[in-house]
């Protein structure tokens, strides 16, 4: 159980959380429970909250076919590309990209 604080009302909630592993019981430490779960919020804060708060990817219309994966790969491009460049602030590493086309093209190495 984890307690949260809704910041709005100032309530304070208990959630139950559920974990799921394929481990069999006994065989993990609480410790390492622990660090998969880190693990996973880990990913979810520098990769997926970063596509949906900087892009608006739950807001998007692409629905269809191969289309939405498609967007998903370029946004990871994106991301990755600036994380690799040093950036830890992707929607103002996009505006500086944005500012000049030939940006894009050098980060990701295809200019001289």
């Amino acid at each position: 159980m984890r307690w949260r604080k809704d910041f709005t009302t100032g309530k304070l909630n208990i959630e139950r959380v559920y974990l799921i592993t394929s481990l069999p019981p006994g065989t993990a430490s609480g410790a390492q429970l622990a660090a998969g779960i880190r693990g996973h919020w880990k990913i979810e804060n520098l990769l997926h909250h970063v596509r949906d708060r900087t892009f608006r990817e739950d807001d998007s219309k692409i629905r269809t076919r191969r289309l939405p994966r498609v967007m998903a790969t370029l946004r990871n491009l994106a991301i990755g590309v600036h994380r690799q460049d040093g950036h830890t602030n992707i929607a103002a590493a996009l505006r500086h990209t944005a500012s000049d086309c030939h940006r894009p093209l050098t980060a990701l190495g295809l200019t001289g």
